[in-house]
């Protein structure tokens, strides 16, 4: 069995569409002078998203100037070609500059990268879901983004603050129809600024939202949400399988310690001794284990890094295969533990975290 003539080798992922009641296989290759675009799945709109991508996101207090531009760069010659980021990260213009450099010097073309931009909380209403699409081209200098998402289904008081908050330092809130705002997107993709629409961090119910919604013009193609070994989501996975919904998994190699955001009480992913020693069975890292055992199995992954080593080393997974037993044995490592909790905002009417998935 051949992928675009490449030979399968060791476990075949058997990615369900289970509206069209089939399997789609995807092979994977060693050839590691090969880009993650050659590792990709079907989107239920015909498009396609590679298996890996790199996360941008980087706190503008403590990232310096330029870092999101080379990183961007290096990561381009290293072999990525898929790109996940967001007018809150405040690094689109560097993250743009750096896709139109190496188009420029020919090490890619356009229609080789996969960006994802996202709809922030303050945009949510229809008249400013466009607006805000644009604002991303702006910064990018590109004429169209490949995947736009809504970033959560909690809207936020429009403004200028992206962040507002009353005179309590209570956030401010706003209530907008996800449906509306769903439609809004159905226009900016007829118009051909984005090729194709998703989500992130909705449950089952806000997606039944969208999906049972009359006159749906364009599925959603993705659902971005937390997912690794300590959070395998296998509910919310089995429920965007039957819906031809792809899975986006943030946070693959857990989080950062951030205590502002971030459950710190959640045990380090990568210390785990199971991956640890699968690693070591195919001299990989735990890092490399816990990515490996999600595009397995059907899961974009972004992981954020804004270090070289670990730009190069996250993209070495599509060289050794785990078995069927090794799956088995990592998913059993689910604990349900979520490390981005977004708590601050848990009073929100619509946040999603308070559904079971």
């Amino acid at each position: 069995m051949e992928d675009k003539g490449f030979k399968v080798h060791g476990y075949v992922l058997h990615y369900l569409l289970s509206s069209l009641e089939r399997v789609h296989l995807i092979s994977f290759c060693t050839n590691m002078n090969l880009t993650a675009e050659s590792h990709s799945i079907p989107l239920n709109d015909g498009n396609r998203i590679p298996l890996l991508g790199l996360g941008t996101y980087g706190d503008p207090r403590t990232t310096s100037k330029g870092t999101a531009l080379e990183c961007v760069k290096l990561a381009i010659e290293v072999g990525y070609r898929h790109f996940d980021g967001a007018l809150v990260y405040f690094n689109e213009h560097e993250v743009g500059q750096a896709i139109r450099e190496k188009i420029a010097d020919g090490t890619v073309r356009r229609e080789d990268i996969f960006y994802c931009g996202k709809l922030w909380n303050t945009f949510h209403p229809p008249e400013l879901v466009r607006p805000a699409l644009e604002s991303t081209l702006k910064a990018l200098k590109l004429d169209y983004v490949d995947l736009y998402i809504i970033e959560l289904p909690m809207a936020f008081k429009p403004g200028k603050e992206f962040y507002p908050k009353d005179q309590n330092g209570k956030y401010i809130y706003h209530h907008t129809d996800l449906c509306a705002t769903w439609e809004a997107l159905e226009a900016c993709k007829d118009a051909g600024l984005v090729k194709s629409l998703g989500v992130s961090n909705f449950n089952q119910r806000q997606l039944e939202l969208l999906l049972n919604k009359p006159g749906l013009k364009h599925k959603p193609v993705s659902n971005q949400v937390e997912c690794h070994p300590y959070f395998t989501q296998p509910k919310l996975l089995d429920y965007c399988r039957q819906n031809d919904i792809v899975i986006v998994g943030y946070c693959p190699l857990g989080s950062s310690r951030d205590a502002s955001w971030v459950n710190v009480k959640c045990p380090p992913l990568l210390e785990d001794e199971m991956l640890v020693s699968i690693g070591k069975k195919y001299n990989k890292s735990s890092a490399q284990v816990a990515l490996r055992f999600n595009v397995q199995r059907g899961v974009v992954v972004i992981p954020k890094s804004f270090s070289p080593e670990r730009i190069k080393h996250n993209f070495q997974i599509f060289d050794f295969s785990l078995t069927e037993e090794e799956m088995r044995a990592i998913e059993a490592l689910n604990k349900n533990i979520r490390f981005v909790e977004l708590l601050m905002w848990s009073d929100h009417p619509e946040y999603p975290f308070h559904d079971e998935y």
